[in-house]
């Protein structure tokens, strides 16, 4: 029987990050008197460091399971961090997510944990952490920087969806009863198809909310009349706090309300294909499908400018859904640049 299942029922309970990474530290960053606050999480202690960037709404958590997975391969230091505005950072700007400033944020971290010389960086980041990632090499931000690789963010179909995510963001119950039942929704929605990586993930998603926190209970209460995707299903009422008994208990609501992101979301992604084949470094592109490509990177591709790699079947959450996969292609990449030694 697996782990994730009790009495032969899946289980949604969550687990700790103890599981997955050797620490967690809050990196104080800027002057004394004003100082943003990031939550990292590390693992190991040799070989190169990898910089892991979650996704939007995601937080550093998300890589849980590739840490696991990477480390068992090659020799190599992990340092995944929550964005700005996401999971357990706090930032006085908490609603500032130009490229610029996230960017600045990542090269601030490292500054704080490594000073002057850290060791080999290799960027990782999905999404909208690839994005950030891209920005953060070609700008140079790093010097040690000797690696990039990005996770299903491509400036052409990104642009094209941008549309489309204020719908998807309506259609999410707005709370959920308990972390469980947010982890089963995610599960069961397919906004992560890999019930273990949720079980640790979504816990950096979503917080504990006492109830006069949402002061109505108005934003508390799910979209009951939206259909997503074949997803209906589960907009159930039973994940969601109904009115009647709301007011004895807390609800868990998300984190961050990435609609209110919505300014920065072309400013994300326009003009990162071309960022990301003009960095003069080696580059790995892992796609969650092959629909995903644009023309310049068709054409980079095509060039031989980078390694590049299609993961289906998985959905956008490309590390929390094929981790091993995850974790292959990156090995790979690391061996043949000969960044990292592989575990014997």
């Amino acid at each position: 029987m697996s782990t994730s299942e009790v009495g032969g029922k899946q289980d949604y309970s969550p687990v700790s990050w103890r599981e997955y990474f050797d620490q967690m530290e809050d990196v104080h960053v800027g002057p004394a008197d004003s100082r943003d606050i990031f939550r990292i999480y590390k693992a190991g202690h040799d070989g190169p460091l990898l910089v892991l960037l979650h996704g939007g709404g995601h937080s550093a958590l998300s890589w849980a399971v590739f840490t696991t997975a990477i480390a068992s391969r090659v020799t190599c230091r992990v340092l995944a961090m929550d964005l700005r505005g996401h999971g357990d950072t706090v930032v006085r700007q908490s609603d500032d997510f130009s490229t610029q400033t996230m960017s600045s944020d990542v090269a601030n971290v490292i500054g704080a944990c490594y000073g002057e010389t850290p060791p080999p960086i290799v960027l990782i980041g999905h999404g909208v952490g690839g994005a950030i990632a891209v920005h953060t090499a070609s700008n140079m931000l790093l010097p040690t920087t000797v690696g990039l690789v990005a996770i299903d963010v491509v400036e052409g179909s990104a642009m094209e969806a941008l549309h489309s995510i204020q719908n998807f963001l309506k259609g999410r119950p707005k709370s959920f009863k308990s972390m469980d039942h947010a982890i089963e929704w995610s599960v069961k929605s397919g906004q992560i198809r890999n019930l273990e990586s949720a079980r640790v993930s979504v816990v950096g998603q979503i917080k504990r909310c006492e109830v006069e926190e949402t002061d109505t209970l108005e934003q508390a209460s799910p979209v009951t009349n939206v259909v997503v995707e074949c997803n209906e299903e589960f907009y159930d009422q039973s994940y969601v706090n109904d009115k009647e008994n709301a007011a004895s208990e807390s609800v868990y609501m998300w984190r961050i309300d990435l609609s209110k992101s919505e300014k920065y979301w072309d400013g994300w992604f326009r003009g990162t294909s071309n960022l990301f084949l003009a960095c003069n470094l080696p580059k790995l592109l892992l796609l969650a499908g092959i629909d995903r490509l644009d023309r310049d990177l068709t054409i980079g591709q095509m060039q031989g400018k980078f390694m590049m790699q299609v993961l289906p079947p998985c959905g956008h959450a490309v590390e929390e859904d094929q981790p091993d996969r995850v974790a292959e292609a990156v090995a790979s990449f690391l061996l043949r640049h000969k960044f990292a030694e592989a575990r014997s």
